[in-house]
Parts: C-alpha cells; structure tokens; sequence
C-alpha cells in the first residue's frame, strides 16, 4: 500500500479503519525529512497490516490544531479510528516497528 497523503477534508476517513500511522509533517522539517525513507521502508514491510498517512501541517492546520501538534514530526497511531499511541521528533525504524508491531 502507497502512503496517503491525507488533507483536512480525507483525514478522518483515511484513519477511521484499521492500523494507521499519521505523520503530522512540514516540507521545511528536518526531521520530518529523515523520518520520510524509515515510514516507507516500514510501508514496504508492513503493507498488509499498516497504512501510513502523511499530513502536511501547513496546508491543513485544522487537522493539526485538532490533535494538539506543536511539534513536527508527531506520529499518532490509529487503530479504529481511535488513537491508541502517539511519538513526538524523529525515531528510528526499530523504535517505529515496536511501537506499531505492539498494537498490531
């Protein structure tokens, strides 16, 4: 499964079923930046049971000021919809895998 790219409008949706990583994000975000390869080889890896949704901040701030967000990259993980844990700043892959493989 590609990652998603969620807006304002989709976010809800796209978080509503299943397991979701969302990575709250900004193009300008370091980072944010070195985050990006560790979600898409955790996508490669996990495609069956994980989708990830990427949200950039600055173009849907509702979303971000829904969920609280002062720092970039916040990671919550959904599952039915319902937050059931959430990392704030850059984590490498295996702290990533932990986390998700934990709710999974």
């Amino acid at each position: 499964m590609a990652i998603v790219k969620a807006t304002d409008q989709t976010f809800d949706s796209e978080t509503s079923s299943g397991l979701v990583l969302a990575d709250f994000w900004a193009p300008w975000c370091g980072p944010c930046k070195m985050i990006a390869p560790v979600l898409e080889e955790i996508d490669a890896e996990m495609n069956d049971k994980l989708k990830i949704v990427k949200l950039d901040v600055d173009e849907n701030q509702e979303t971000a000021r829904k969920f609280g967000v002062m720092s970039i990259p916040t990671l919550f993980l959904f599952k039915d919809g319902e937050i059931v844990d959430k990392v704030i700043g850059y984590q490498p892959k295996e702290a990533l895998t932990e986390l998700i493989n934990k709710h999974a």
